[in-house]
């Protein structure tokens, strides 16, 4: 296995980040269909004792979690996200890749493929508790997954 990325990002505007631990970013840690690489990754982390949570995107707006560390493992398609709050680094994920943001750490999607999935995970006993500055209102299409992300919901 090849070491992964990792950068360390200080506060920025309302986005604390985490001056103590490091993003990590592994690139094409598994391969698969989009049904494998979710069910391997739920596996995965629930091994290590971060059980999964949701199979989704990820948020297109800048938020952080306050309380815990995330895992993001790429089920599906590519991405762009920006680390960090808003003017953050931007990031290119593909399916097979992994990101592990420590508490704090601000994430937004800036571009996405049509197919792009994510399981997410959170160390065991603690929750993603969700911080923004300023949250989106939901559009009525946004309300509900696509029905290629409930078939997979159904399934997980």
């Amino acid at each position: 296995m090849t070491m992964p990325e990792s950068f360390i990002l200080t506060e920025n505007d309302w986005v604390p980040n985490n001056p103590s631990f490091p993003i990590l970013l592994h690139r094409s840690l598994a391969s698969g269909d989009c049904e494998d690489l979710a069910r391997h990754f739920e596996t995965r982390f629930a091994q290590h004792g971060w059980p999964p949570q949701w199979r989704d995107t990820i948020y297109d707006y800048h938020h952080y979690h306050s309380t815990a560390h995330e895992a993001l493992g790429i089920a599906a398609g590519t991405a762009t996200l920006m680390l960090g709050g808003p003017g953050g680094p931007e990031v290119a994920v593909a399916a097979g890749d992994v990101l592990v943001l420590p508490v704090g750490t601000g994430h937004c999607r800036t571009a996405a493929s049509a197919d792009f999935l994510v399981v997410g995970a959170y160390p065991r006993a603690r929750t993603g508790t969700l911080a923004a500055k300023h949250r989106r209102p939901k559009r009525a299409s946004e309300s509900q997954h696509s029905p290629r992300q409930r078939a997979i919901r159904s399934r997980a």
